[in-house]
């Protein structure tokens, strides 16, 4: 889980403790460690609550220089943030806002699809799936996101849906659904309109809310 992670850098960031020297003797910890710590952890508490949540806003002014108190402070944000995730908490609440999300989507889509906007419908459509698969993700202990080159950045739609896969989450038949619904997407955000109809993206639509149905957060 990735808050177990962070809560190992945590301990890792507090093993390079060091006092300066000087009349005052002043205990810091090493500032690279320190920076991939609190980046990382920012990155996933603004991911997992947004960035208004007393988390993130606590994690964010109380965990900001190179002491070892204020890492501990961190890592405790982390500890709390695990309890939560751990009981269900997060889940609940999050199951809640998206399943109102994802609905006025989709109607919203379908209103697209009734006046004969084909092209906004499906990248709806299709950024209403994705969102479902990262939730889905999270659901079932599979990271969303990857480091490369030092950030940490969200993984691509078709590895999510791979990824389920592997997990068992859903069957490979789902999987290859997924994958041509997400190309009908890449199509209308690329701006290939004419590389499929509007009957394919009421059909894209159908598909999406039996695969949502079938597949709950």
């Amino acid at each position: 889980m990735r808050v177990d992670e962070l809560i190992k850098k945590a301990d890792y960031v507090l093993a390079s403790t060091s006092s300066g020297g000087g009349s005052i003797s002043i205990s810091t910890v090493n500032n690279e460690r320190f920076s991939e710590f609190r980046n990382a952890s920012l990155s996933f508490i603004v991911n997992l609550y947004g960035e208004n949540h007393p988390y993130f806003k606590d994690f964010n002014n109380r965990c900001a220089r190179t002491y070892p108190s204020e890492t501990r402070t961190g890592r405790g944000i982390l500890n709390a943030i695990k309890s939560e995730i751990e009981q269900g908490w997060v889940n609940s609440l999050r199951n809640l806002i998206s399943a109102e999300i994802f609905t006025d989507f989709m109607e919203m889509a379908e209103y697209l699809l009734e006046e004969n906007y084909k092209d906004p419908a499906a990248v709806m459509i299709g950024s209403v799936l994705e969102e479902h698969l990262r939730q889905l993700c999270n659901k079932n202990g599979i990271d969303i996101t990857v480091v490369k080159n030092g950030k940490e950045v969200h993984k691509k739609a078709d590895l999510l849906n791979s990824e389920l896969t592997k997990s068992e989450v859903y069957n490979k038949l789902d999987q290859k659904n997924v994958t041509a619904l997400l190309d009908l997407r890449n199509k209308a955000a690329h701006g290939q309109y004419s590389e499929y109809t509007r009957e394919q993206v009421e059909l894209m639509l159908r598909n999406v809310m039996d695969f949502m149905s079938r597949n709950e957060i």
